[in-house]
């Protein structure tokens, strides 16, 4: 199944440096018809609560879709054929109106496949009357569809459907918050219903926190640690442990509602929402036991590049410091993504080789591409790739060593700072100091 965001930022916390059900099945795929394939959408795995007490188990939706790569191409008439005979005795299974079943078979149909891989079919799974705990089955899938220059085959599929006992903390997902100004409270909701079949002994609560937001006091259980290296942390990670019993069908909430004051500096922050069970038990789906809180703040942050002029004779060599700044107001971070907030291309000038690099700086060819050579020294260009979060204020040099083979007068490198993907910052509001000059031997 995938990972939750909660569970990406958590990795990522956890490293010190910074829900969902549907997954896509990827496996060694046929030949596609003209560069276009078709993909079928649908969970790893799925857990199913047993029935209790000779009651009806809760029901499960198992979300399918059906997607494919080519923007370029229509591709119509989307066909999943959807076996559930590995099922029998394990589980009972409701169709929607967009699938017609034929014995242990369905066909759903899209007739309009997208692009992107949503899973708009709704297939209801209840486990079956006296299924045990731990017994297993598998639903498979192929599916077809059609472009204009033929027929498209997805791999094949499958989900591995368990029936088990315990609870399931399903927390409601949050929606995302915008336009907020700094300085301002912001509430963040915490609503969580048990959906299992057996009660939660206690719930735990972990909350990972952007530095440009303020929970406050949580509550008494709750305990705090500042998540990062050196003197400003990125993250602040909240745990809190309560003793609450949630029956099948209960809710839980915090005792206080959480709100959140927005920093100066704050701007793309985010609250990240993790529950689980205390006690050791195992919840039925842990894909939907977490959800992000995301508070967009309105403010600006000024990225800036500063070159250098040096001079130096033939047969020398100078330091050359290639500086970025962010000038604010606010504080960038890609915790979520893990991207670096941007990158500084730096064009060495004619006469000079680079004879000492930073780390952070990897060789280029002339235009761009990729240096061959295993010598990260002497490339003509370099991309220096910045952290993946920057605090207000804060500069960082590349100090690079460049030796002058040739003498030119006013020889001029290029120093250009770019966004990880696309092209400008949509946050700063000046784009002409994101570039910069590396001469040596100026004229004046």
């Amino acid at each position: 199944m995938s990972k939750s965001s909660f569970g990406r930022l958590a990795r990522l916390a956890a490293c010190a440096t910074a829900a969902g059900l549907v997954t896509v099945g990827v496996t060694a795929a046929p030949a596609a018809a003209d560069s276009d394939q078709l993909w079928i959408v649908s969970p790893w795995e799925l857990a199913l609560p047993k029935a209790v007490d000779g009651g009806e188990a809760q029901a499960v939706t198992v979300g399918l879709g059906l997607y494919h790569d080519n923007a370029g191409y229509r591709v119509t008439d989307g066909r999943l054929t959807v076996d559930v005979s590995g099922l029998a005795g394990i589980a009972d299974v409701t169709w929607p109106d967009t699938c017609a079943p034929a014995g242990t078979t369905a066909v759903c149909s899209f007739p309009e496949v997208p692009l992107t891989g949503e899973a708009p079919v709704e297939v209801k799974l209840r486990a079956a009357a006296g299924a045990a705990a731990g017994v297993t089955g598998q639903i498979n899938y192929t599916a077809t569809a059609t472009t204009g220059s033929g027929t498209l085959v997805a791999p094949e599929g499958s989900t591995t459907v368990r029936v088990a006992s315990g609870p399931d903390l399903v927390v409601t997902q949050a929606a995302p918050v915008t336009g907020v100004a700094p300085g301002s409270t912001v509430p963040v909701p915490v609503s969580v219903v048990n959906k299992g079949n057996e009660a939660a002994n206690g719930v735990q609560v972990t909350l990972y926190v952007t530095r440009g937001l303020d929970l406050g006091t949580v509550a008494p259980q709750c305990t705090r640690e500042p998540l990062g290296e050196g003197t400003i942390k990125p993250l602040t990670k909240i745990d809190c442990a309560f003793d609450d019993v949630v029956a099948p069908g209960g809710t839980f909430a915090l005792p206080t509602a959480l709100q959140a004051r927005t920093a100066p500096y704050a701007m793309a922050e985010r609250v990240d929402i993790g529950v689980h069970a205390r006690g050791g038990a195992e919840d039925l789906d842990p894909g939907s036991n977490g959800t992000v809180a995301s508070i967009g703040v309105t403010n600006t942050a000024d990225f800036a590049v500063r070159g250098a002029r040096l001079t130096a004779a033939a047969g020398e060599t100078v330091r050359a410091d290639v500086t970025f700044r962010n000038r604010g107001p606010a504080w960038v971070a890609n915790l979520g993504s893990g991207d670096p907030v941007g990158s500084v291309d730096v064009t060495v000038p004619q006469g000079a080789t680079a004879t000492t690099v930073p780390d952070a700086c990897e060789p280029r060819t002339a235009d761009g591409g990729w240096w061959e050579s295993e010598v990260r020294t002497g490339a003509p260009r370099y991309v220096c790739q910045l952290p993946i979060w920057v605090a207000e204020q804060q500069s960082m040099t590349f100090p690079f060593e460049l030796r002058v083979d040739t003498a030119v007068t006013g020889a001029k490198g290029a120093i250009v700072l770019n966004p990880p993907y696309g092209t400008g910052f949509a946050f700063d509001p000046n784009a002409k100091n994101n570039k910069a000059k590396l001469v040596l031997n100026p004229t004046v």
